[in-house]
């Protein structure tokens, strides 16, 4: 497969012996990090959970016009949250991470204004905070669905920079997709109707074709702007729910990714006293499988000395199509590569997981504060428009020495069983990490 060929060249160049010897930069960090949950949820009673990651980086630089950057995750953790298969794992398409995993692996060829990345890699349009309608090459990792990790993913980078305008391509060969909670733990809340059945999990069914994008953005002095376009598949999953038996007692669970086309639009307006920004994103169905919509936030910033302070809004419009915008209800032809499962039954639910529209109609906030060059204090809310579901984070982390850190947070989470925030009110928890970094 080009591809691998492609990351496999990659790897051998960054750690060759000759280039190994160019390296300038190799950071690196352990970290441990403790979870504690004061009540149990329905279908998890742990509640301390225990996480550990090494991450090894490093950058080389052998010609001025190339770059070549690799990140290797470590990881093990005491909730089955990590997959128990000891492998180098380039493609983060499991259900859960591998205990080693290539964070990212790409090279950075620059001719001028002109710039090629190749291999894998971070994609981000994002502007705003919480919710970035138009970040469609940005899968997350949701096992902890209120506070995920960006995912890379492998492919081509196309960007030209002319004064202050810069025209981005990107074209991804295949799906990285984002990663569900597990569905026997605490983040995966299953409706009632559900008590006493068996689901058997059959995992992934992911789309044959590539994805492509392109963004244009200007920064200026007075105001910045950029337009987007994006065609390929959610990252985000629907589930396929399929009776096994006539009685329903027992039924199979598959993930599979619908086609999407967005139309983007960003902006910001930077003044001497506040900053507007803001970002919008308008999501169609190729196939018709499911409704349009589209989702935007509309964010104020102000900077006092050492205190950063936003506030803003995500909402949802509906549009047309043919499904319900709660429940992603939907049939057609999705552009699926055949499964391994044969002759399927119907299809009985198709239900979205969709923690994007799941936050839209709330009231944002953030305000951080740095206390000196070694402390600092975050808080962070998110609260649903009708009072439905309530999310607060409070953090303060303080350095150690030249390498050790400490962070400490606290997640409050109230609200409605109905409500997408709400749902979550058994998973309010304290965070406790240590690091060390070199």
């Amino acid at each position: 497969m080009i591809l691998r060929s492609l990351l496999a060249a990659i790897l051998i160049l960054i750690f060759c012996s000759p280039v190994a010897a160019q390296v300038p930069w190799a950071p690196g960090f352990v970290e441990a990090t403790g979870f504690l949950f004061p009540r149990q949820a329905p279908n998890d009673d742990t509640q301390a959970v225990g996480d550990a990651l090494w991450r090894q980086e490093a950058i080389v630089k052998p010609a001025s016009w190339l770059q070549l950057a690799a990140g290797l995750d470590l990881k093990v953790n005491t909730h089955d949250q990590v997959d128990d298969v000891w492998r180098v794992d380039f493609e983060d398409r499991g259900l859960r991470p591998s205990p080693l995993t290539m964070r990212r692996l790409s090279a950075t060829i620059t001719a001028g204004s002109l710039s090629f990345d190749l291999g894998k890699q971070f994609i981000r349009w994002a502007r705003t905070d919480v919710l970035n309608p138009i970040d469609r090459f940005a899968p997350r990792d949701f096992m902890n669905v209120l506070d995920a990790d960006y995912l890379a993913v492998t492919g081509v980078r196309t960007s030209l920079q002319l004064g202050p305008e810069t025209f981005e391509a990107v074209w991804v060969p295949q799906l990285t997709p984002s990663r569900m909670p597990l569905l026997t733990q605490r983040w995966t809340v299953l409706p009632a109707e559900a008590t006493g059945v068996s689901i058997v999990d059959r995992g992934s069914q992911f789309p044959a074709r590539s994805q492509a994008g392109a963004r244009w953005r200007h920064i200026g002095g007075r105001v910045e702007a950029g337009l987007s376009y994006f065609d390929g598949f959610n990252h985000l999953p629907e589930i396929e729910v399929r009776p096994l038996d006539l009685l329903g007692s027992s039924v199979s669970v598959t993930r599979v990714f619908p086609r999407i086309r967005t139309y983007g639009l960003e902006f910001g307006i930077p003044t001497g006293w506040i900053a507007i920004k803001g970002e919008g994103a308008y999501f169609t169905s190729p196939n018709r499988t499911f409704d349009e919509y589209g989702l935007y936030v509309l964010e104020l910033e102000r900077q006092v000395g050492e205190w950063l302070l936003t506030v803003g809004y995500a909402g949802e419009t509906r549009g047309s199509g043919l499904g319900s915008a709660d429940s992603g209800l939907g049939s057609g032809d999705s552009g699926l590569g055949t499964g391994d499962s044969g002759v399927e039954t119907p299809v009985l639910l198709r239900v979205p997981f969709d923690p994007e529209r799941g936050l839209a109609r709330s009231i944002i906030g953030r305000v951080s504060y740095t206390v000196d060059p070694r402390r600092s204090i975050v808080l962070e809310t998110v609260g649903r428009q009708d009072g439905g579901g309530f999310y607060l984070k409070g953090e303060y982390s303080q350095a150690m020495g030249e390498f050790w850190r400490a962070t400490f947070s606290q997640i409050i989470i109230t609200g409605d069983e109905d409500d997408f925030i709400g749902q979550f009110n058994r998973n309010s928890h304290f965070v406790v990490a240590l690091r060390v970094s070199y």
